[in-house]
């Protein structure tokens, strides 16, 4: 059977897409992504390892063409895309997608940002951009999993870096062609391995960043001249099949253009992976149910396969870990909720405040992750469903199943959600009024002829 020319499809897609052509449920969609990405981007920018790659970062160029988020500083376009892709990215709080195990928007916002404060575009312009970053990233992650991620890949940055090249090469004028070289160009930037998932350390945080500014950099160098393979991710010496033993090509590119799949991006509740969140709300239906921290003696969470050897450390060594960690993140689910937190919320302050915590170790050291085979057949493009067994120190065992944790397509954090949780968070720095008018710029960027006013 021929292998579908898939660098060429993706391109022919990108360069094709016009705003008004887009499907109306993924084009009202993109605005709530966007206030969502800001949205963490403002809790992002606080954070220490934020100070400490733009302390590296800004002094390597005089260049001030691009905006830092919620900072006064400026940067070339190429590592202004690489901040707020850390800024954003590196809190495990944004918008993934379950069946290409990607993060598209904290890397794809970033370079569409960058590439907008050069060129100046429409609004409808850069949301097009964004859709089809989106959507590439998303297609070239779904044609690689699982193997991808079980060899040791993580594909926000080895399949985001597609989507941002694409997203900022319709930007900076690329036509097929010339996306079709950033494809290319990219299949060669495409790297991130995802050992952190056992060994902790900062390297995640950067990921997206490292993604988003590769993103820029390539499309750059495609509007300059220089070309990629045109087969460059399908090839028999690709992307593709280096990184992955069951390559799909056909899922890539099948209805293109008519189905989009980012329309099963999941928003979280939680500031950990997306895989954990169904097991928080196990532990959380269990602890309104009458189960005690106190009173536990042992918790097993049924997984996919997937997930094993991936979120499933007993023992994480810091807060990064903690945040990929479902027997952590239950342990630590049981203790908020005796300690009355309401609502239930595990921020990156409860994580970074609690992951010493010797009561919280101790009881997340006696919980295993196994596999589940309801579970693992339940779990679909937009959902990662668990189960939690709890056994009391009674001898007595409660369950609860989660197959459809809130921010899945099923069960949707809403617009006025999202956005209310923004605003909760955007309080801290702006007055209410410069709120709502951002906001409102937000919800008709699609008709605005420029984006001033949009990045904050």
């Amino acid at each position: 059977m021929t292998t579908p020319q898939v660098t060429r499809s993706l391109a022919a897609f990108a360069a094709g897409l016009r705003y008004d052509a887009i499907p109306a449920h993924v084009r009202d969609l993109m605005p709530v992504l966007l206030v969502d990405w800001f949205r963490a981007g403002a809790v992002g920018s606080t954070r220490d390892w934020t100070r400490k790659a733009a302390e590296v970062t800004l002094g390597l160029s005089d260049d001030e063409d691009c905006s830092i988020l919620f900072s006064k500083s400026r940067a070339d376009a190429v590592r202004a895309a690489y901040l707020n892709g850390v800024v954003a990215g590196s809190l495990d709080w944004d918008d993934s997608h379950i069946g290409a195990l990607v993060h598209p928007g904290v890397v794809v916002w970033p370079a569409v940002f960058a590439a907008a404060e050069l060129v100046k575009p429409t609004g409808a312009r850069l949301l097009a951009a964004a859709v089809a970053g989106y959507e590439i990233a998303i297609r070239v992650g779904m044609g690689l999993q699982p193997d991808h991620a079980l060899r040791g890949f993580q594909a926000t940055p080895s399949c985001g870096v597609f989507g941002a090249a694409v997203a900022a090469g319709l930007l900076l004028g690329l036509d097929e062609t010339g996306l079709c070289n950033a494809l290319g160009l990219a299949a060669s930037y495409a790297s991130g391995s995802s050992q952190f998932f056992l060994s902790g350390s900062d390297v995640k945080r950067l990921h997206a960043g490292k993604a988003a500014a590769a993103g820029v950099e390539i499309a750059l160098l495609a509007r300059a001249g220089l070309t990629g393979p045109h087969d460059a991710i399908e090839g028999e010496q690709g992307f593709a099949r280096a990184a992955s033993d069951t390559f799909r090509p056909n899922i890539m590119v099948d209805e293109i253009g008519s189905r989009y799949w980012l329309d099963e991006i999941a928003l979280k509740i939680h500031a950990g992976t997306v895989r954990l969140q169904a097991a928080i709300e196990a532990a959380q239906a269990l602890s309104q149910d009458g189960v005690s921290f106190d009173d536990i003696a042992s918790i097993e969470i049924g997984v996919p396969r997937v997930l094993l050897g991936k979120v499933t450390s007993s023992h994480p060594v810091d807060m990064q870990q903690a945040q990929m960690s479902a027997p952590f993140a239950v342990a630590m689910t049981f203790h908020l909720m005796q300690s009355g937190a309401s609502p239930l919320v595990l921020g990156l302050d409860e994580f970074e405040t609690l992951v010493s915590h010797e009561g919280l170790r101790d009881l997340s050291a006696r919980t295993t992750c196994v596999f589940d085979a309801e579970i693992d057949a339940a779990m679909s493009e937009g959902k990662v469903p668990a189960r939690v067994t709890v056994t009391l120190k009674s001898g007595e065992q409660r369950t609860h199943r989660v197959f459809f944790p809130k921010g899945c397509r099923e069960n949707p954090i809403t617009r006025d959600e999202v956005f209310d949780r923004a605003r909760g968070i955007l309080s801290r720095t702006h007055e209410p009024a410069a709120i709502e008018d951002w906001i409102a710029r937000i919800m008709r960027l699609h008709q605005l002829t420029s984006i001033d006013g949009i990045i904050l």
